[in-house]
């Protein structure tokens, strides 16, 4: 007969062993039977079993095995077994297995029978199983290797099983419950047996050993995700924060512990985890750079820690913090974050229907980012820091709830101390509590953040010596070998020229820069130079390179337009404001439509000053002007400047100028009664801002009504109305002739007919403004067929104004505008002949 293979002894075995224990009533045979199926799972010299028999059983027979007894757990035959032989025989059968497949058949006996001593003694059994480190087995198991039958089904049902066992406990034996099943004692242990797991890694990973932490990990999120992430991180926490600050085989275990987590979990284990660690250095331990590699967990830690949820406390908000800014490659994150969160504060929405915990842990995180930032970054900041300090106090202030309005002052203070703005600080008035000490509290960075940056300007620092050193040593070496050749009693006194060669070579360097002759260096002189000198030598030659080079400008004209606009005088340059405006208005007049586009968009956008506001319309006007200005004759500009010029200074070289003096005088002096056409009137000429009108024009209405986060034109700026309803009056009287003129006339009238009773006399100066370019441009043909429903009312609120307004330049204009609307009515109403005749 041919031998068996183990495969089939091992079956075979089995089968006999449960038959005997099903029909023998000898005690001998059961007994037997119990110490063969344990023999499948010594390990010991002494098995008869061989391994590969014993790696048969494991995988094939001893889940079945385990179901057998469970299911025969009532049998004669257990009961006649001292208790010492039930719990070596029966219950080391459950402890000394297979770990994943011992609990499953233990939760579904515990599931399946009903209260009895029966049940009792499986819970025993099941008590036994976690008190004796068998989860810890279970864990590593899976750590160093999974099992061969192992499948995404019954993964999931395990992890349901481990993370849910006081759930399924407590529902069936609820009134009988053990403690070491309760919540409180079960999820502690659990965690305990998760680090000595991952201490066993640990240990592998440096025998060579490789292993993985998936099953670990999502261990980890599931119990966090089921509420349960305070009591086992409160665990984990301290521990994996101590072992990781000397070991960094432990940090590469905790940081691809949280990179398995699964990225529905994600969050919970972050969120309780950043609870649980004593600071942020122990966090950047545990978690490493996830925030970077994983995109949920960036959303969590950057946003929504920090703008969606405020339960937490201030510690959380420090660490999170604190987290962001311990590493160079984070701290890009912390820019990201700071800018968020200033906006959120200085929104006024959010100051009127947030909860008002909520607005104070936002400015608690705004105060914290600000203090953690660098010099450096804080310069980078100023202008969008000082846009959210301005705006959001005045939202702020503006509230009627005093807890408010005192959130607004402290947060003010602290903003304006940190950016220590031309060395003046905001200082308010207020009631000292708890709250206002914490928030001028939190402007202290934490120390333990401080020593990072220092190896980085300690670095610069001995650069920049070593830059000095060698020039001054060769100042000191040239000096001292000028003087040797020299045999002269009175070289003494060369000692008084030793500062002379210095100066001069700063001289020299000075002198040595040249402006640049192409407008894309001089483009990149504005963007990335640190130079004043060049940045200055750029700024004057920049007008004259957009005139000269025209196919140039077209290419970078609104990559130039946005880097004047956002241009500061960092290096106090003599004719700062007046150079980059004449730069900007060249390029306009150059380059008309892109740059006219980008700078009307720009000006209805967010986070702009109403001084950049103002210069966009300042701009805009003067481009418009030049661009009135009719087209003569094609010649050199230079030229033509040039020869003006000199008639200008030299006016006795036209024999026509004395008669031209002479006749302004007697026409001065003269008074007439009706005075006819003594000129023919000046004919029209093309000029280049015609064609080009409506892009003045039209963008500047188009988004004036829907007020910005940091721009109420119609609430609270009253200067920059103003100014937009002169300026849209001046594009209009420049029209005059053109074939838009008609068009620009109807929406301008529209548009400052809302305003016409504005509190502002400057709007109102702006109001009759228009109309008077309205009435002076439109053709007067249109004016009765395009106006006619408006031009009567139009007419009863001028005379209103020019009688009752209390700003006299506001009833001269009305005056005026009642002149010109007449003389149109007039004009249109009478008999072309008749008036020809009169005139």
């Amino acid at each position: 007969m041919e031998s068996l293979t183990p495969y089939t002894e091992v079956r075979l075995m089995v089968a006999q062993c449960f038959r005997t224990l099903t029909t023998s009533t000898d005690d001998k045979d059961i007994i037997a039977a119990l110490q063969t199926l344990h023999s499948y799972l010594d390990v010991g010299p002494e098995s008869t079993p061989t391994s590969v028999q014993r790696a048969e059983f494991r995988r094939a027979h001893y889940t079945r095995t385990l179901q057998f007894l469970v299911s025969n757990i009532q049998a004669d035959w257990l009961h006649k077994l001292t208790a010492a032989q039930r719990t070596e025989l029966w219950g080391g059968l459950f402890l000394h297995g297979p770990p994943e497949q011992a609990l499953l058949v233990l939760m579904e006996g515990i599931g399946a029978l009903r209260p009895s001593t029966n049940l009792v003694y499986l819970v025993s059994i099941t008590e036994k199983f976690l008190q004796s480190g068998r989860l810890a087995d279970l864990l590593w198991s899976y750590c160093l290797e999974a099992a061969p039958s192992d499948s995404p089904q019954l993964r999931e049902t395990l992890l349901g099983r481990i993370v849910a066992l006081p759930d399924l406990t407590a529902n069936r034996l609820h009134p009988n419950n053990k403690p070491l099943f309760l919540p409180q004692q079960y999820y502690p242990l659990l965690a305990t047996e998760m680090l000595t797991a991952l201490e066993r890694t640990c240990k592998a990973l440096k025998d060579g050993t490789d292993c993985s932490l998936t099953f670990v990990a999502q261990t980890l999120g599931k119990v966090c995700i089921q509420g349960h992430s305070d009591v086992v991180l409160a665990v984990m926490a301290p521990q994996l924060s101590a072992s990781t600050r000397s070991d960094m085989v432990w940090q590469r275990v905790c940081w691809k512990l949280l990179e398995n987590v699964p990225q529905r979990w994600i969050e919970s284990v972050l969120t309780g985890l950043v609870q649980a660690v004593r600071g942020p250095e122990a966090l950047g331990r545990i978690i490493g750079n996830l925030v970077l590699t994983n995109k949920k967990a960036q959303f969590v830690i950057t946003h929504k820690l920090l703008l969606l949820q405020y339960k937490y406390k201030t510690q959380v908000l420090r660490i999170v913090l604190g987290y962001l800014a311990a590493d160079r490659e984070r701290r890009p994150l912390l820019i990201q974050v700071l800018r968020s969160v200033s906006q959120a504060w200085a929104n006024p929405s959010a100051v009127k229907h947030t909860p008002l915990e909520q607005q104070v842990y936002v400015s608690k995180a705004l105060l914290l980012s600000v203090s953690l930032l660098r010099d450096s970054e804080l310069q980078e900041l100023r202008s969008e820091l000082l846009q959210c300090m301005l705006g959001g106090m005045q939202s702020h202030l503006d509230s009627s709830v005093v807890h408010i309005r005192r959130l607004g002052m402290v947060v003010g203070e602290c903003l304006s101390s940190r950016m220590d703005i031309n060395g003046t600080k905001l200082k308010f008035e207020y009631d000292q509590d708890e709250e206002t000490q914490e928030l001028l509290s939190l402007m202290t960075p934490v120390t333990s953040d401080e020593p990072e940056p220092e190896p980085v300007e300690g670095v610069d620092r001995p650069q920049e010596t070593n830059e000095v050193t060698p020039s001054t040593q060769n100042v000191t070496s040239q000096n001292k070998s000028g003087p040797q050749p020299k045999t002269d009693p009175e070289s003494d006194l060369d000692s008084d020229d030793e500062l002379t060669p210095y100066d001069m070579s700063g001289d020299q360097e000075i002198s040595q820069a040249s402006p640049p002759r192409y407008l894309r260096d001089c483009l990149e002189n504005l963007i990335s130079s640190e130079d004043p000198m060049r940045v200055e030598l750029s700024l004057r030659v920049a007008e004259g390179l957009v005139r000269k080079n025209v196919f140039a400008t077209r290419e970078i004209s609104v990559q130039l337009t946005k880097v004047l606009l956002h241009m500061e005088d960092k290096y106090s340059i003599n004719g700062f404001l007046s150079l980059r405006q004449a730069t900007m208005v060249a390029l306009t007049a150059t380059d008309c439509i892109p740059v006219t586009q980008y700078l009307t968009a720009e000006f209805y956008s967010l986070n702009y000053s109403l001084r950049q506001r103002l210069d966009i319309l300042e701009v805009l006007a003067l481009a418009a002007q030049e661009l009135s200005k009719p087209i003569t004759e094609k010649r050199d500009p230079s030229t033509g400047t040039a020869a003006s010029t000199d008639l200008t200074a030299y006016p006795g070289d036209n024999p026509v100028h004395w008669r031209q003096v002479v006749e302004k005088r007697i026409q001065s002096k003269t008074k007439r009664l009706s005075k006819g056409l003594t000129q023919p009137p000046a004919t029209a000429t093309p000029n280049r801002y015609a064609p080009v009108a409506g892009h003045f024009f039209f963008p500047l209405l188009r988004n004036y009504d829907k007020p910005e986060v940091t721009f109420d034109l119609l609430g609270s700026d009253h200067l920059v109305l103003g100014r937009l309803i002169h300026t849209l009056g001046l594009f209009m009287h420049l029209a005059v002739n053109a074939p838009i003129a008609a068009q620009m006339g109807r929406a301008l009238l529209d548009f400052v007919w809302a305003v016409r009773y504005h509190v502002d006399q400057m709007v109102r100066r702006g109001v009759l403004f228009a109309v008077c370019s309205v009435f002076l441009s439109m053709p007067s043909q249109n004016l009765l067929l395009d106006l006619s429903d408006q031009l009567f009312e139009t007419r009863t609120w001028l005379a209103d104004v020019a009688e009752g307004d209390p700003d006299s330049d506001c009833r001269s204009l009305a005056v005026q505008s009642l002149v010109l609307l007449d003389k149109s009515l007039r004009k249109q109403l009478q008999d072309p002949q008749t008036l020809s005749l009169e005139s």
